[in-house]
């Protein structure tokens, strides 16, 4: 009896001490990241059968186990890799709306622009003037740095990208071999301490799946044994028990400057698909990368190469002061075309902007099968198939210069990434600049009708039409009938006149209105006053508002304006979506810390329970040893 009550009495005293081991340690690491409250599990010893019935043989603790919800714990990791994603990809946008979203002239396109046309204005206001002609070409070397200022900063936040990508795959690789290790570690030790769980142990593990999902969206599984097999992307294997595998990061075979996430596999480096690493520090970056900041270097460069394209054809229609016919006004970036460095052929492809009007601002990715080419635009993933060269898409005309395609061999043809990177000022001297028209009208005093010649629009430059400043003269041989002669198409005769309608010869277009009499005549020939005239800096001017971009919907203002309201509409979405983000993994934080987390009040609770039990143990030893005692007592 005596020895029954003493064992009783001594279970007791064990599963106080170990309650207040168990409650001191919580206390101790309340503050602990990724540490889940322990709780001790007892139960009744086993019962001791006699005559009297079974008697109680006092407590054991059974084990001491983790408050654990696994549901809420994944609720968390979820909403944390969602909110990094999104914090991540909120903070690479503020940088690129902090730079094309400036008003102040020292970063945004906005004001550049404004300055050059505004100059454009001054020199046909004054076309003879040299300082409106050089502020007019000084301004444009403004502009023309502003687009590479701007290609800059988005090329210095593509490199930064590219390195915390980088950091990113490294960190990973860290995480993964450490949770392998505390796979091997938990195993070893469970198995030593007959099956009871490493708590401590199991909670680092936890907290490095944490950490590991800050970078990456990461989908774990529980095996048998206790340990955790890890899986990213679409399925890859990261973590199986004890072994870690590793990612690394290549040079894209179609773009050295862009880093891609690899999967290391025998020796080799298998490119991940992009898309499908979402989650994250790093799923954050790569939706960046390949959404706005694809988008915004795109749109810059349509910007870019739809003004030097325009501006050139115009510029080309008009004379400059030596009476020249203008030459190009800005160098005109080319699209950029990247082979595959893993091509089997020797194919060459070119690309060449043949319509800026239709450009979109996007990329294009190029295959062939051995039978048919596929091109796909990026943006919307919009599929073209043909069997043969050349062919125009969006206002890129794209040839096989020369080469052999081999089937399976891929391109990428970026039609405006270059645009705002590449784009110069061709002439520095400012004779060059054409203001004037290279054709001008003439009607003699001596006619007697009321017909009226307008000065006429140049339409094609030469060399296309040469005879553009050949004299031409219209010779009334009725009211209604004029001929031609000095056309470089011949002298037709004969041909019908109405008031106000065009002729068009020599690559030039007039209109005659009133009503010529037989006799009048009108001629078309070379301006020999281009120094005063300013009938093309109007047109130059002109451009300004004119849609030419879009497909005839946008001004260069409003392609710009475009990148821009992309670039500020994301921000603010992303902005709205990160807060709400946040705020709902505050609650499943919340939820998860109110189950799992150390409560100090509830353990100071526990302390004084067990204490208490502790001391009530010791008064049953104290009791049994008081007995055992009388007993000697009695025998003596």
């Amino acid at each position: 009896m005596g020895n029954g009550i003493f064992g009783i009495g001594l279970s007791a005293l064990q599963a106080a001490q170990q309650g207040l081991l168990v409650a001191g340690h919580n206390v101790s690491n309340a503050a602990t990241p990724g540490y889940t409250r322990q709780q001790i599990i007892q139960s009744t010893g086993g019962a001791q059968a006699t005559g009297s019935g079974y008697i109680g043989r006092g407590v054991q603790v059974d084990t001491v186990r983790r408050v654990y919800n696994e549901f809420l714990v994944n609720q968390v990791t979820q909403a944390k890799t969602e909110s990094t994603q999104l914090d991540t990809h909120l903070a690479q946008m503020k940088q690129i709306d902090t730079l094309l979203a400036d008003t102040s002239g020292r970063l945004g396109l906005s004001p550049a622009l404004q300055e050059f046309f505004g100059s454009v204005q001054d020199v046909a206001t004054s076309p003879s003037d040299v300082a409106a002609r050089q502020s007019m070409l000084s301004n444009a070397e403004v502009l023309v740095r502003r687009f590479q200022s701007l290609n800059d900063s988005l090329d210095e936040i593509r490199d930064g990208v590219n390195a915390q990508i980088e950091n990113s795959v490294s960190l990973i690789n860290t995480l993964a071999a450490r949770i392998s290790e505390l796979n091997g570690t938990i195993s070893l030790a469970e198995s030593s301490a007959g099956g009871q769980p490493a708590n401590d142990l199991r909670d680092q593990r936890d907290e490095l799946v944490t950490q590991l999902n800050d970078q990456v969206r990461a989908k774990v599984v529980e095996q048998g044994d206790g340990g955790y097999s890890i899986f990213i992307g679409t399925g890859q294997s990261l973590v199986v028990g004890s072994t870690a595998f590793q990612l690394a990061t290549t040079a894209s075979p179609i773009d050295p400057r862009r880093l891609e996430v690899a999967y290391v596999s025998g020796g080799n480096s298998i490119p991940v698909k992009e898309s499908s690493l979402d989650g994250g520090k790093l799923g954050g970056l790569l939706q960046f990368r390949r959404g706005e900041l694809d988008a915004a270097r795109n749109g810059l460069g349509r910007v870019a190469i739809g003004l030097a394209a325009t501006f050139n054809d115009q510029h080309r229609l008009g004379q400059d002061i030596q009476g020249n016919v203008g030459a190009d006004f800005f160098t005109l970036p080319e699209p950029s075309v990247s082979a595959s460095t893993r091509n089997t052929g020797n194919a060459i492809m070119a690309a060449e902007i043949s319509d800026p009007r239709n450009l979109s601002t996007s990329d294009y990715r190029l295959r062939y099968d051995g039978a048919d080419y596929t091109l796909t635009r990026l943006s919307d993933g919009a599929v073209q198939t043909f069997a043969a060269f050349p062919q125009t898409v969006d206002g890129v005309r794209l040839s096989l210069t020369s080469g052999t395609v081999a089937a399976g061999d891929e391109f990428i043809i970026r039609p405006t990434a270059n645009g705002a990177g590449q784009i110069e000022v061709a002439i520095q001297d400012t004779n060059l600049i054409a203001a004037a028209a290279p054709i001008r009208t003439d009607a003699p005093t001596t006619n007697t009708g009321t017909g009226r010649i307008t000065a006429g629009t140049v339409n094609v430059p030469p060399p296309t039409d040469a005879n553009l400043r050949e004299r031409v003269t219209f010779t009334f041989t009725s009211a209604t009938t004029f001929d031609v002669s000095g056309a470089g198409t011949g002298d037709p005769t004969g041909v019908t006149f109405s008031p106000g309608s065009s002729v068009s010869y020599n690559g030039w277009t007039v209109q005659i209105t009133g009503s010529p009499k037989p006799g009048d005549t009108f001629t078309i020939g070379p301006n020999s006053s281009g120094a005063l005239d300013n009938r093309n800096a109007l047109l130059l001017g002109a451009l300004q508002s004119t849609k030419t971009l879009a497909g005839g919907t946008a001004s260069y203002q409003n392609a710009y304006g475009q990148v821009v309201s992309l670039v500020g509409y994301k921000t603010r979405e992303l902005e709205v979506t990160s807060a709400a983000q946040a705020s709902l993994l505050s609650q499943a934080r919340a939820l998860q810390q109110s189950e799992s987390g150390v409560n100090l009040d509830e353990e100071a609770a526990n302390l004084l329970r067990y204490q208490q039990a502790y001391q009530a143990a010791s008064k049953v030893i104290q009791t049994a040893n008081q007995m055992f005692d009388a007993l000697l007592d009695i025998t003596r």
